[in-house]
C-alpha cells in the first residue's frame, strides 16, 4: 500500500492564480471539500487513471521528442464527466477506466489535488524562486446558459473550479483570447495560446480547462561549468553530440528490471521526482507498449538509492496536441457525435464535445525543470553503478512520490546537437 495522503488544507485553485479568470462570475454555494478520500479508494484512482494517461501515450507521435502531462488532460476529462449521462457516461468510465463509484471518483480526485499543493513546502525552483506544483481549474460557459446546480457543486467540491461566463455567441474570438490570456498566466508564459484560431465559435457553450505548471529545483544540481559535449546513441543506432551535464556527487536511486535501466532523480522536497526510463538499444518503443501503472512501479521500485557520478542530456520537449481523434479511438466517440448526451451539465440540448486540446512542455538543464501543461475541453452544438550515464533514448516521467501521480511524461527520441 502507498503512503497514505494526510495534508488536505490547501486548495488548488484559490491560491494559484494572481489575475483572476475573464467573465462574469457564476458561483455554487458549495465549498470545496477537505475531508480526504480513503488512501484504498486514491490508490485505485491514481491506478486507473495512470492506465489512461498511458493508452494516450502511445496513440501520440512515435519516433520524436514528446512532452504530456496525464493529469491534466484526466482532471479536464473528469471535470466534463459528472455531466454526461446514459451512454456518454458509461463511455467517459470505460475510456478512463474508472472502477470506483463516481461520488468516490471525484473525491479521491479532489484528494490528490490537494496533496499535490502541499508539495515542496519550503524547496527552491528552478529559477531561484520558490517551488511551485499548481493545479487550477475552470469552467467557461456561455452567458445566459442554464447550468445545472448539481454540476456546478461537482466542481466546486470536488475540483475548486470556478465558472466564469463569456459570450461565446457574440465574441467568440475575444473569448478564445481571453481563456488564453487565463491559461498564459497560469503557466507563467510557458503556453501562450493554448486555443488556435477557430477553436471557439459562435455555437461553444462550455470550456473545461486545466492548467498545471511545475518549477522545481534538483536536490543536487548539476554544475554549469562541468556541462559539455557527449554521445547520444538515437533510435537508428547513430550517434549525435549532445550538451550532457554532469554531476559529481548526484543523490538518486537506480536499478534495473528487465533490462531496463531507472535513474530516479528527485527534486528538492524529496517529494516529486524525475524518473528516466532507458531501456537496451533499440528497444524503447518495445517499452512504451508494456508501460502502465503496475509496471511503472515496479521499475522504480526497483531502483535504490545511492550516490553516484551522473551525466545526462540537457533537454526540452513541446507537444501541441488535438485528442479528438486519439479519445475517438479510445472509446469516447459517444462525446463528440450527435448521440452525446450532457443532460447533467445544463438543460440545453445538442450539445456534444467539439475539441479536446493538449499542450505540454518541458525544460530541464543543470538548476531543475520547469513544467507546464493546459487542457481544454469544449462542449458545443453539433453540426546506480560508481559512474552512470544517460546516452540513449528514454521514457521520462515526472511523478509525485507518494500518490504515484503521474504529472508529466514523454520522451527523449533525440536532443538538440552541438551547435544547433
Amino acid at each position: 500500500m502507498r503512503t497514505p495522503l494526510l495534508c488536505l488544507s490547501a486548495l488548488l485553485v484559490s491560491c494559484a492564480a494572481e489575475v483572476p479568470p475573464p467573465g462574469d462570475l457564476l458561483k455554487s454555494s458549495k465549498d470545496r471539500i477537505t475531508q480526504a478520500a480513503p488512501t484504498a479508494d486514491v490508490d485505485q484512482a491514481i491506478d486507473d487513471t495512470t492506465r489512461f494517461g498511458f493508452d494516450v501515450y502511445r496513440k501520440l507521435p512515435a519516433d520524436e521528442n514528446l512532452a504530456f502531462s496525464p493529469w491534466s488532460v484526466v482532471t479536464a476529462l473528469s471535470m466534463t464527466y459528472p455531466g454526461a449521462r446514459g451512454t456518454t457516461q458509461a463511455a467517459f468510465e470505460q475510456t478512463l477506466h474508472l472502477s470506483l463509484p463516481a461520488d468516490r471518483y471525484h473525491r479521491a480526485m479532489n484528494t490528490v489535488d490537494a496533496a499535490l499543493e502541499s508539495r515542496g513546502q519550503g524547496a527552491a525552483g528552478r529559477d531561484g524562486k520558490p517551488f511551485r506544483l499548481r493545479s487550477n481549474n475552470q469552467l467557461f460557459t456561455q452567458k445566459g446558459l442554464p447550468v445545472l446546480p448539481g454540476f456546478l457543486d461537482v466542481l466546486a467540491q470536488e475540483y475548486g473550479a470556478g465558472v466564469r461566463q463569456l459570450d461565446f455567441q457574440a465574441e467568440p474570438e475575444p473569448s478564445r483570447k481571453k481563456i488564453n490570456d487565463w491559461v498564459s498566466t497560469n503557466t507563467e508564459g510557458l503556453i501562450p495560446e493554448l486555443l488556435a484560431q477557430g477553436t471557439i465559435s459562435s455555437d461553444t457553450r462550455l470550456a473545461l480547462v486545466n492548467t498545471l505548471y511545475f518549477n522545481a529545483a534538483w536536490k543536487n544540481p548539476f554544475a554549469k561549468e562541468k556541462t559539455g559535449p557527449g554521445n547520444f546513441t538515437l533510435a537508428d543506432g547513430s550517434t549525435a553530440r549532445v550538451e550532457m551535464m554532469a554531476g559529481e556527487d548526484v543523490e538518486l536511486s537506480y536499478g534495473t528490471l528487465d533490462g531496463v535501466e531507472v535513474f530516479d532523480l528527485p527534486y528538492q522536497g524529496d517529494e516529486v521526482s524525475m524518473v528516466l526510463l532507458v531501456p537496451p538499444a533499440g528497444k524503447l518503443a518495445e517499452l512504451e507498449q508494456q508501460l502502465d501503472g503496475v509496471k511503472l512501479r515496479a521499475l522504480v521500485a526497483a531502483a535504490t538509492p545511492r550516490t553516484a557520478a551522473l551525466r545526462m542530456p540537457k533537454f526540452e520537449a513541446r507537444t501541441q496536441a488535438q485528442l479528438d481523434e486519439i479519445l475517438k479511438a479510445l472509446g469516447l466517440g459517444v462525446a463528440f457525435s450527435g448521440e452525446a448526451d450532457f443532460s447533467g451539465m445544463t438543460s440545453e440540448g445538442g450539445l456534444a464535445i467539439t475539441a479536446v486540446v493538449h499542450e505540454a512542455v518541458v525544460k530541464t538543464d543543470e538548476a531543475g525543470t520547469e513544467a507546464a501543461a493546459a487542457t481544454a475541453v469544449i462542449v458545443g452544438r453539433v453540426s546506480l553503478p560508481e559512474y552512470l550515464e544517460v546516452n540513449r533514448p528514454f521514457v521520462f516521467v515526472i511523478r509525485d512520490r507518494a500518490t504515484g501521480a503521474v504529472l508529466f511524461m514523454g520522451r527523449l527520441s533525440r536532443p538538440a546537437t552541438l551547435g544547433n
